[in-house]
């Protein structure tokens, strides 16, 4: 979880606070390649399956936007 995978992997992340929240998926070259999440979440613990069948292998970036907060993170797929 999520690293590496194949090529299913779960996502899990936190909101501290209500609203609206984003969760896309960029590849290495800074494409978005899947939008996961865009609308309005309750403050809680969540987790979001992404498969990435249609994707090479390589490493991928998720970026969690909520509110004024922005992270993101590595993830590697490996066929």
């Amino acid at each position: 979880y999520p690293n590496p995978f194949n090529p299913e992997t779960r996502i899990n992340y936190s909101i501290p606070k209500a609203g609206m929240v984003t969760l896309k998926v960029y590849d290495a070259l800074g494409r978005q390649v899947s939008e996961l999440v865009n609308g309005y979440k309750n403050a809680g613990n969540y987790i979001i399956e992404f498969n990435a069948s249609g994707l090479s292998s390589g490493m991928y970036y998720y970026k969690l936007t909520s509110g004024e907060f922005s992270d993101i993170k590595k993830m590697l797929m490996v066929k």
